[in-house]
């Protein structure tokens, strides 16, 4: 577990809400508060969709929805010319990149054994900050999923070009 403390909350917020950097993640959980506090549920409705539509999908088959659905949503409850008073985001890698992640670290771990792999945002009303979270199906003492996921977190973030300090 690692936590990035964002240096430029706009720009950060920029790339969240109206940019297409976050919208491969899946979206686990959200909440924010502005003059009301407003709850988001991620679990994905598949029911929901014209059923050719839904057959389309890939990532939103491991039962969340997609952050480029709900980031518009997000972004109206952020208007105006108040700051929201705080929010928190939970994001979860979908599980292709996952497998991605597996290959490329070359971790003897399967992907069956990985609950999830996430990314929790949070603003206080001040300050912005990610920590990264593992959870895994099976008790283990190896750690080095968690690290390669700092690590590609990391990455994810100077790729970006999204200033930040670790905690």
């Amino acid at each position: 577990m690692r936590s990035f403390q964002i240096q430029d909350n706009l720009g950060f917020m920029k790339k969240l809400l109206t940019g297409n950097d976050f919208d491969a993640f899946l979206l686990s959980e959200a909440s924010i508060t502005t003059f009301a506090t407003f709850q988001i549920d991620g679990t994905f409705h598949a029911e929901f969709l014209p059923a050719a539509e839904a057959e389309t999908l890939t990532d939103e088959t491991s039962g969340y929805t997609l952050w480029k659905r709900v980031r518009p949503f997000f972004l109206e409850l952020t208007r105006g010319k108040n700051t929201p008073l705080r929010f928190r985001i939970v994001f979860r890698l979908a599980p292709h990149n996952v497998e991605k992640l597996i290959a490329q670290s070359g971790l003897s771990v399967r992907s069956e054994q990985i609950n999830g792999l996430f990314l929790n945002i949070h603003f206080d009303g001040e300050a912005l900050t990610c920590v990264s979270g593992t959870s895994m199906n099976v008790f283990t003492l190896d750690k080095t999923l968690e690290h390669a996921w700092d690590e590609m977190l990391q990455k994810f973030f100077l790729q970006k070009r999204i200033p930040f300090l670790l905690d």
